[in-house]
């Protein structure tokens, strides 16, 4: 549902654009041979982006669990999953993943200064110092390890959305993290799992989960992730990759 609800959100908006474009000058080529034909689809394509946004967002629940990061976020609204082959062992692919920085991620720092709007901004996972490992500058800032594993799963934990006004009163903890259930938040957990697939080779996977704790927070929280979904997949791929050629390199050496 949530790449469908993606989808219906991005024909939308790319709908409105060629309709505005339009409005300027119609686009016959297309089929839109006049201004108020141009202005008819604008105002399609923005009914079309406000029906994506509005899509329900199901609810999925694992049984038994099976990973730390089912442990926990057994229940979750919106998800993606990415893997990759790495020709490396899994201590390797690991040391890789801890080390790999900003600059090594194709497309990472524009799409993060797209997403922080151009503006400089304190040090955080959205503004991190190119030369510095990534989950370092994580996990000091905005993420929680909830737990690792070594060498096969490490679980980060952040909140994607919290009620307005709200503070911390202590110490954030794994523990506190999974037993959050008040309305109005949303937590977001990603994970990334080494498996050992034989003849010196690691499957390397990242799953993120986000649950919305009622049904206000989630309808407020969709909108949101289906408009960063493409630039959010396209990052934790090239991730990988970039975990994949440095985690390569090493062994090659």
């Amino acid at each position: 549902m949530e790449i469908f609800g993606t989808a219906v959100v991005y024909t939308g908006l790319l709908a409105a654009f060629l309709g505005f474009i339009s409005v300027l000058r119609p686009l016959r080529f297309l089929g839109i041979a006049t201004r108020p034909h141009g202005l008819i689809l604008f105002g399609c394509g923005l009914f079309l982006v406000l029906i994506g946004f509005c899509l329900p967002a199901r609810e999925t629940r694992i049984g038994a669990p099976q990973t730390q990061l089912d442990s926990f976020v057994p229940a979750w609204q919106f998800q993606e999953f990415h893997s990759i082959r790495v020709n490396a062992p899994p201590e390797r692919v690991y040391r890789a993943l801890k080390e790999v920085r900003a600059k090594e991620i194709r497309f990472f720092v524009t799409l993060t200064w797209i997403r922080r709007f151009g503006r400089p901004g304190p040090e955080s996972i959205l503004n991190v110092p190119e030369e510095m490992p990534l989950l370092e500058v994580a996990t000091r800032t905005s993420f929680l390890v909830l737990a690792e594993e070594p060498h096969h799963e490490m679980v980060l934990g952040t909140l994607a959305a919290a009620p307005r006004g709200w503070r911390s009163t202590g110490k954030p903890s794994p523990e506190g993290f999974r037993s959050l259930r008040a309305p109005g938040f949303a937590l977001a957990a990603m994970d990334f799992r080494l498996e050992d697939a034989g003849s010196n080779g690691t499957i390397l996977t990242t799953e993120t989960r986000v649950y919305a704790t009622d049904a206000s927070t989630r309808r407020r929280f969709a909108p949101y992730w289906r408009t960063i979904y493409p630039g959010s997949a396209l990052i934790r791929r090239m991730w990988l990759r970039a975990i994949k050629r440095r985690a390569e390199d090493s062994a090659a050496r």
